[in-house]
């Protein structure tokens, strides 16, 4: 009877052995599924985490190009704004010595038709006006624009017509209607010329 009873212990002890090793494996088992499903969880996430980075990346670097957008349209903005500034208090003149420029030319006309019959005081007296005014306007920056003898400058000059001149170049300014002036370095008034144009005999070879 003592043989059977250690006998069925033994064997009872032999099965709980094995259902305990069972149970390692299982845990084994369960344990390495878990390590693998933590290790695809941590790629997903570190997948997830590397892509947003990305979006990010290129979230800033396109916020980066419209700065620098934006600041050249504002450096563009500014240079165009001073230099319409600038040359609003370079020109601020011009209106008004557009008008005063026909009264100067018709006192330079009143010198250049006096005669022996005016009085030569008056004429002298008209004479040191005229000076005076074109020192003035020297002074603010007005200059009367060289054209007789001069090429024509098509900048400068206004061809009211062509004669041939016989010896004179062709395109040549040969004579001044109305003279042209500067402002500083902007023409205001265009000088009115008579500009020679080829011989008929040349034209003809």
């Amino acid at each position: 009877m003592s043989n059977k009873k250690n006998q069925n212990q033994e064997n009872i002890e032999k099965e709980e052995m094995k259902k305990d090793d069972s149970k390692i494996e299982i845990e084994r088992s369960d344990n390495q599924e878990s390590a693998e499903t933590n290790e695809e969880a941590n790629k997903e996430s570190e997948a997830s985490t590397d892509s947003k980075i990305e979006e990010l990346q290129i979230e800033i670097s396109n916020l980066k190009d419209q700065l620098l957008r934006k600041i050249a349209e504002f450096e563009n903005y500014k240079r165009r704004t001073d230099v319409d500034q600038a040359n609003f208090v370079k020109y601020a003149g011009e209106a008004v010595i557009s008008k005063l420029l026909p009264v100067y030319d018709d006192l330079r006309r009143s010198i250049e038709h006096s005669n022996s019959e005016n009085s030569d005081s008056l004429k002298k007296g008209i004479e040191l006006v005229y000076e005076k005014f074109t020192r003035t306007l020297k002074e603010l920056g007005v200059e009367k624009i060289e054209a007789k003898g001069k090429d024509f400058d098509f900048n400068l000059h206004e061809a009211l017509m062509q004669k041939e001149v016989e010896g004179v170049p062709p395109h040549t300014v040969v004579d001044e209607i109305e003279p042209g002036y500067m402002y500083k370095d902007k023409v205001i008034r265009h000088a009115k010329v008579i500009v020679s144009q080829e011989s008929s005999s040349n034209e003809e070879k």
